[in-house]
């Protein structure tokens, strides 16, 4: 009798001994034609008999298994705490969505491995687990030479760590932000601004590239006598906008670089609504945002913007997978892109 209070049992899938069977066939047969290799080794027919065997039963082939029969796993995982990702904005899911697609046509499958984890080596434990062909640690805390050594050892052919250094074994991908700070920097400095806020985001996660951003306007500064720097924590909310907002004639500023243009619109908004002026004139107060998002174009006064140029998900894709086909490859740096300012009205 069945226990209405009980679960229903998981039903277990169906195996490719259950194909040969129902197509009549041996195993390695079903192996051929589901796996792509039948070609001159099965008959047409055969295979067709194989596929509908397939169809009728809900199979569908194992990916751990057949990467543990192949030697090499077609996961490519890349990972980022989830909590950060929807800080990242439009530009890093526009690239994400582009990497998978390359990835697809390669015959990988992108995994984003959004799990927080204690520590380096718990992450790539985590990871590992998973049998990735390849890893890309795009944000988090940074890999060590024991994690790397560990997801080696699981069998993960590539390793790349985001920054301008990566632990012994692994890649380096770098999108070196301080770029984007020395370029707003110095454009602020040339129209005549001697007093910068630099905004940094409240929101956690994002401080690995805030941080190297300060930096730049710091290093563009440095140059300049009588210029200062300050940061400014802002979160994007409005009501964080406003309060930064009403401070601002205690600060002393005449121009902000902002992270990026998520918060230089909400700053800017905030900045207008409380009496300020926002433009080039040496009387208003110039704003520089960063990713040159379609929004940033469509405010008044247009908003001067940071713009990254990224290197083509492709061609990443395309590195990827040559790393993987060559796990002995010497460790080295890799552009993922570079900066440009694009200058407009709010500067």
């Amino acid at each position: 009798m069945t226990d209405p209070a009980r679960p229903p049992a998981t039903p277990t899938p169906p195996t490719s001994t259950a194909v040969a069977r129902r197509a009549g066939v041996s195993r390695a047969t079903v192996s051929y034609v589901l796996n792509g290799r039948a070609a001159g080794r099965v008959a047409a027919h055969t295979q067709a008999r194989v596929r509908a065997a397939a169809e009728e039963l809900g199979y569908v082939p194992h990916a751990a298994a057949r990467s543990l029969r192949a030697g090499r796993g077609s996961i490519v995982l890349m990972a980022a705490p989830a909590d950060t990702v929807p800080a990242f904005g439009p530009l890093f899911t526009h690239f994400l969505a582009g990497f998978h697609s390359a990835l697809h046509h390669l015959g990988y499958t992108g995994v984003l491995h959004g799990a927080p984890a204690a520590s380096p080596v718990d992450a790539a434990r985590a990871w590992a687990e998973l049998r990735p062909a390849a890893v890309l640690a795009l944000h988090g805390p940074p890999l060590d030479a024991p994690a790397v050594g560990l997801l080696r050892r699981a069998g993960t052919a590539a390793v790349l760590t985001h920054g301008a250094q990566a632990p012994p074994g692994a890649h380096a991908l770098l999108l070196d932000q301080r770029e984007a700070g020395a370029l707003a920097g110095a454009h602020l400095l040339a129209r005549g601004r001697r007093r910068i806020g630099v905004v940094r985001p409240a929101e956690r996660g994002l401080a690995a590239f805030a941080g190297p951003r300060l930096a730049g306007v710091r290093a563009a500064a440095a140059g300049c006598p009588g210029a200062g720097v300050r940061p400014l924590d802002l979160a994007l909310t409005e009501e964080s906008a406003a309060r930064l907002a009403a401070a601002w004639p205690a600060l002393g500023l005449d121009a902000v670089f902002a992270y990026n243009d998520e918060y230089a619109m909400l700053l800017m908004r905030a900045l207008q609504d409380a009496g300020h002026a926002v433009g080039g004139a040496p009387e208003q107060i110039a704003v520089v945002g960063a990713d040159d998002l379609l929004a940033a174009r469509l405010l008044r006064p247009r908003l001067t913007s940071v713009r990254a140029d990224i290197t083509a998900p492709e061609r990443i894709a395309g590195l990827v997978d040559g790393l993987v086909r060559d796990p002995a490859a010497a460790p080295s740096v890799h552009r993922l892109g570079t900066f440009r300012l694009v200058a407009r009205e709010s500067s």
